[in-house]
């Protein structure tokens, strides 16, 4: 990764791991004096979408002039791309001049940094289990937004819901649940079942909860019931009145424009957006049923979508060449991915052969990741494999190994364990042959790409 800027505390609790619960943040938050419970929230859940979902949702609060705070996992380019202030429109109009502003800014950081790690150490001298790297982070992030008197805060969650450490949260304004797939079935539970009760469990009573309906989703037939089923059953236990976004009509409106932005149709508005692919329409869906059950009106919804932006989500990064960027990371994602690449820009890439540059986590299921590529249309002539930043990554080799699996010997394929070089190699090719460049895999390899790719474009 490029350099991220973070603290050496937050840094170093990467040794405690995951682990899922809420003990060690409640108690955190407690000697950090509650710090959550001074704004009003809207959290949001699911296993693809939620971090499009929180952009939507940020960025129309935002429309409405609301002092917004947003926290979303992981970072692409800057660790302080995770805490984000956006305050109104102005703050807004700001954003989209220089996509660093309202960032975390570093002596904000270091400072909380360290007032997280005293009430740490108080904790830790309590018995308590040291926090993970995360914890620490969504305490300090609630401790800057309590500190920046925010309206209104956006929390994504970073893994599951019911036991994640943003749900310490007690009485959100809404929560949102996005499409839920088979992710992290290590921790999440290995039948769909399970994963819909883990994003479930962020309902709160009293408060309106907004899901994807299922029926849209790419699960099977029965994958859907079930995760309908286990949603609204979590509801109702929860005391939490919950509705169910979008349906086909939608996803059949949505038409790609040449200038690479969407329009789309839902509840009798259209609606137009920089987010491509019908799987956005779907997320933009449950973003517009959140907006109007926290009170904003129409207008203001409206605006809100038009002026969303998210990086690396399907991003046309460059028309000359063509350079798509996108974190499809499971076999959800690639599907999507798949279905959008034939009709993004207007259908202008349709049928056209594209550069590969990919590099994956050794525990993602790579092998169906590049079957739904294969699958959906996605036709190779080269592929170049990539080592991202980081301890967990697949070696460029083995990615290899499956391409030329998945597509029968018939790629080029080059490796590099260099992320910048194996880019810079794709670009220089491309920008002679005009062949589209697709970046894809891990978000911890899209971030440092996109750093390098604008320094050379």
């Amino acid at each position: 990764m490029p350099d991220s800027g973070v603290p050496e505390f937050l840094e170093g609790a990467l040794r405690f791991g995951i682990k899922p619960g809420l003990q060690r943040i409640t108690r955190l938050c407690e000697i950090l004096g509650d710090p959550q419970e001074s704004f009003p929230c809207i959290h949001i859940a699911g296993t693809n979408g939620k971090g499009s979902v929180s952009a939507f949702v940020s960025t129309m609060l935002a429309c409405d002039d609301r002092r917004v705070g947003l926290f979303t996992s992981p970072y692409l380019e800057r660790f302080s791309e995770r805490i984000r202030i956006i305050d109104g429109r102005q703050g807004l109009s700001m954003y989209e001049q220089d996509e660093t502003t309202g960032e975390i800014a570093p002596d904000d950081l270091a400072r909380l940094s360290s007032e997280v790690e005293k009430a740490t150490e108080q904790m830790v001298s309590e018995g308590y289990e040291h926090p993970t790297e995360f914890e620490l982070i969504t305490a300090l992030c609630f401790l800057y937004f309590k500190e920046q008197n925010v309206d209104v805060a956006v929390l994504e969650v970073g893994l599951g819901g019911r036991l994640d450490s943003t749900n310490v949260i007690r009485n959100p304004l809404v929560t949102a649940v996005c499409a839920i797939g088979y992710d992290h079935t290590d921790r999440l539970g290995e039948t769909i079942a399970e994963i819909a009760g883990e994003k479930a469990g962020i309902f709160k009573n009293g408060c309106p909860a907004v899901c994807l309906d299922p029926s849209i989703t790419i699960l099977g037939e029965t994958d859907r019931k079930t995760v309908r089923d286990v949603l609204t059953a979590k509801a109702s236990e929860a005391g939490a009145d919950i509705s169910f976004a979008g349906d086909e009509a939608t996803l059949d409106s949505c038409i790609f424009k040449e200038d690479g932005r969407m329009a789309f149709t839902y509840r009798g508005n259209t609606y137009e957006t920089s987010l491509n692919g019908r799987h956005q329409a779907a997320n933009a869906s449950v973003a517009i049923d959140t907006a109007a059950r926290a009170g904003l009106t129409d207008e203001v919804i409206s605006e809100g979508i038009s002026r969303t932006v998210w990086k690396c989500r399907a991003e046309i990064f460059c028309k000359d060449p063509v350079i798509i960027l996108d974190g499809g990371h499971n076999p959800q994602g690639a599907e999507s991915l798949a279905a959008l690449m034939g009709e993004i820009m207007d259908g202008r890439l349709k049928g056209r052969p594209v550069r590969l540059v990919m590099g994956v986590m050794a525990d993602k299921d790579v092998m169906s990741i590049l079957t739904k590529y294969r699958d959906g249309g996605i036709e190779l002539c080269e592929a170049v494999a990539v080592r991202p930043d980081n301890a967990r990554t697949l070696p460029p080799d083995e990615l290899l190994y499956n391409i030329k699996l998945v597509y029968n010997n018939g790629v080029k394929t080059k490796g590099y364990d260099d992320p910048c070089e194996g880019v810079r190699y794709a670009f220089d090719r491309s920008r002679e042959d005009c062949v589209p460049l697709l970046v894809t895999g891990s978000l911890y390899l899209l971030g440092q790409i996109r750093t390098y790719l604008k320094g050379i474009i």
